[in-house]
């Protein structure tokens, strides 16, 4: 597809390069395919990906498994009226509860609960196998090399690297 617009391109005007278009172009296909990918196997585990994306985030921040609402909403990348109504529904499937900061009175943590907790441990293995199959068309290599690549590319447009 991409390759096709970039010869038109050429043909059309040959006195440009569009390689940037496609690097860009692509960025954007491979986006759009993965997050057909991830929605279909998350949809299999019966979760959203955005609700993965809240249990992987709590469970990976080590016990007791969770976080305030203003570290959660700065590691979804979402508004703060999203992340309420993301909570508010996974509190009602029973993933997630609130709790008072004891700390810290004006300020709620959200934590997984124990079905929370089974079902992100439930997913995270079979999400690994199915990311694994993703790249699998590229080597160990050139998936080290991506990666790096990306990494460079995200900084470079400003995201900090955590």
């Amino acid at each position: 597809m991409v390759d096709g617009f970039l010869e038109q391109w050429r043909r059309e005007r040959p006195d440009l390069d569009p390689a940037p278009m496609g690097i860009i172009g692509r960025v954007a296909r491979l986006n759009a395919l993965l997050d057909r990918e991830l929605k279909q196997f998350f949809a299999g585990h019966g979760l959203e990906f955005w609700e993965f994306d809240v249990l992987a985030t709590l469970r990976r921040s080590g016990a007791p498994h969770e976080l305030t609402m203003g570290a959660l909403l700065d590691h979804m990348m979402v508004t703060s009226g999203a992340i309420t109504n993301r909570i508010d529904r996974m509190a009602a499937r029973g993933f997630v509860e609130r709790r008072a900061d004891p700390a810290d009175r004006r300020s709620v943590r959200v934590g997984l609960t124990e079905e929370g907790y089974r079902k992100v441990n439930s997913v995270i293995s079979d999400h690994l196998d199915n990311e694994r199959r993703i790249l699998a068309t590229l080597s160990g290599s050139e998936q080290a090399e991506l990666a790096v690549l990306l990494r460079s590319l995200l900084i470079g447009l400003g995201d900090a690297p955590q």
